[in-house]
Formats: structure tokens, sequence, C-alpha cells
């Protein structure tokens, strides 16, 4: 395995997952030390646990909680892939300070704060209460659970082809950590009949 090496990497994420976001730093980190072509894609919780027996506290969150994936489906729409993950990047930056469950207000103004960061239009934030890019978040829902089946999360991703739910990081690995993080992830989606590796979390994430 080389440096200049180039690896296809396809990130789908909900915004407001904290487990996708310090999973997306960790990508950036790789990225910023190796040759990776990073893809962000949109998929979503709500879509993820429609059919699904949770507890109702959940499922009152998820609900609560699914706007900032149509508005980035309508930055992705409009602007494109790298657009989208500008929009994201500073969505998680206003959001992302410490572990908590954001309420919709404080969802909205980090909606708003990434608009204006990113120099999209306002009017976007519009399509968190409108169903107009349903159609478009589910494509891309549906593409990443197709690639790794319905009983995952977000984040799915696929190195070089090979996809997978996670990894579930309570921290973002740095430097030389997040190389061996990456190098060990790729080996074992690679491997047909890997399935699952998996612990209990005992502590919140950490964003730092």
């Amino acid at each position: 395995m080389t440096n200049d090496e180039s690896i296809a990497v396809d990130f789908h994420f909900d915004p407001v997952c904290p487990y996708a976001w310090i999973a997306s730093r960790w990508l950036l980190e790789v990225d910023a030390q190796r040759t990776i072509q990073l893809h962000f894609h949109v998929m979503s919780l709500k879509f993820l646990n429609q059919d699904r027996v949770v507890d109702p506290w959940y499922s009152a969150n998820v609900e609560r909680t699914a706007g900032p994936s149509r508005v980035a489906s309508a930055v992705a729409v409009h602007f494109g892939e790298k657009v989208l993950g500008d929009f994201y990047t500073a969505f998680g930056d206003a959001i992302f300070d410490y572990w908590r469950y954001p309420d919709p207000a404080e969802l909205e103004a980090a909606v708003e704060s990434a608009l204006r960061h990113t120099g999209l239009p306002k009017s976007l934030a519009s399509a968190a209460n409108s169903s107009e890019y349903d159609s478009f978040l589910r494509r891309s829902h549906d593409a990443a659970v197709g690639s790794v089946g319905r009983e995952v999360g977000t984040p799915v991703i696929s190195i070089e082809g090979a996809a997978f739910f996670g990894p579930v990081l309570n921290s973002i690995p740095r430097g030389v950590d997040a190389l061996r993080v990456f190098d060990g992830a790729r080996l074992l989606a690679g491997f047909p009949n890997f399935f699952e590796l998996k612990r209990t979390r005992v502590s919140p994430p950490v964003f730092e």
C-alpha cells in the first residue's frame, strides 16, 4: 500500500448522527495524509427506523431531527456532492461542540449557519419542513442500505466497493492513528465473509 494510491471512499451520513460526524472527521484526517477520493452522500435515520420497533422516545427524536437530512438533500440536488461536504462540515461545526440531543431550535440555527458559511441560499432551509427532496433522499438512502443490508445504522462507508456500517468511533482518530484505523477497516471490509465487530459503548462521544 502506497501513499500515492488513489482509494475510492463513499461516505453515507445523516447530518444529525454524532457517530457519522466523528467518522467523517476521521476520513478527512485520512484524506489529509493519503490520496483518497472521498465522496459524501445523504442517508436518513428516519427512513432507517420507519419499519423498526424502537423505543418511543427514540422514534420521536428521529422524527423531530429529520430536517437537516432534507436540507442536505436539497444542497446535493442543487449544488452537488462537493458543496454537500462543505455544508455538512459547517453544520457539524455548529452542532457537535459537546454531546447532547439538540432541540429543534438548535438544529434550525445550525442549518442557517451552515448555509450562510457555505454561501448557499438561505431559502434552502425551508426544505427541512418539506417533502420536496424526499425522493432524492430515499434513493440516496436506499443506495447506502442496499450495499450493506437493513440491520445497520449511520454512517455507511464503502472503501473500493466494499461497504459496511460504521466504524462507530467514540472520538476522532488523528495522525497515524487515523491511518491505522483506516487500513484496518479497509482490510476487514475487503474480506467477503466479514460481517461484524462490536463492543458495548460505555461513555458518550467526544468531538475534539
